[in-house]
């Protein structure tokens, strides 16, 4: 949706290094935002992120405008059951307006592989569920998170950040790894948890959510499984933060 950084650059260097030509999708899109959402404020420097774009070697930037996507709004798609916990019950819409935006640009760019970053994870478990009950012809990858030196995810909306707020977000990371360590060490999951919960609180952070998932389902786990993610959702500073790590069990448990 624009206001590149260092994440988007990252999917999009990946993309030249595997594929033979690139297309970068570049669109705002309206559908995904709420009533009381930040569609207004969205950062917007489309000429800036084309410069970003052809730096990382892209071949094509695709920035249509909305009049263009959307000359009506009369066909939806919906992806149930992975979107209807988490993020889903808390922006209601949200996810219909990512899947149908996201077909749309798949049939009009026509990729044979589409990237994505993992830091919205159940938005990647939507357009995974989403390509395989539609058969999509189309390749997925999903790539890791890419942050800041401290650790925190790097997002647009990390701009709205006051210098104090952005200097105690990264706590937001931190908590998680220390949450998957302990469960990768076959610790009380609910503890673990809480315990990360509590030290977020304490720093002023207000937790959403915080859960142990599986990455497919995005089904609550209650105990280790192959390839299980601990997400969480906080609010600091007026700003919403998502982020998640993978988990890695044994005695010195490692998270990606």
């Amino acid at each position: 949706m624009g206001a590149f950084h260092e994440g988007h650059l990252e999917l999009m260097r990946q993309a030249r290094k595997e594929c033979a030509s690139v297309v970068v999708t570049l669109f705002v899109n309206p559908t995904q935002f709420g009533p009381s959402e930040d569609l207004s404020r969205y950062p917007r420097q489309e000429k800036v992120d084309a410069h970003l774009a052809e730096s990382a070697g892209v071949d094509l930037l695709f920035a249509p405008s909305s009049e263009e996507i959307f000359p009506r709004r009369t066909t939806k798609v919906c992806v149930e059951e992975v979107s209807s916990r988490w993020e889903g019950p808390l922006r209601p819409g949200h996810f219909e307006g990512v899947a149908t935006v996201v077909l749309k640009l798949f049939n009009i760019v026509r990729p044979d592989v589409a990237y994505f970053g993992l830091k919205d994870l159940q938005q990647c478990a939507v357009v995974r569920r989403m390509v395989e009950d539609l058969d999509v012809p189309i390749s997925l990858r999903f790539l890791e998170t890419v942050r800041d030196s401290d650790g925190l995810a790097l997002s647009s909306r990390n701009a709205y950040l006051s210098p104090q707020a952005r200097a105690i977000a990264p706590q937001i990371f931190r908590s998680i790894v220390l949450a998957a360590q302990a469960i990768g060490e076959q610790q009380d999951v609910d503890l673990a948890i809480g315990r990360a919960v509590a030290a977020l609180t304490e720093r002023g952070i207000a937790v959403e959510y915080l859960s142990l998932v599986d990455p497919i389902t995005m089904n609550p786990l209650d105990r280790l499984s192959p390839g299980c993610r601990l997400v969480v959702a906080a609010r600091l500073d007026g700003v919403r933060l998502l982020d998640n790590v993978g988990i890695e069990p044994g005695a010195n448990a490692k998270v990606s």
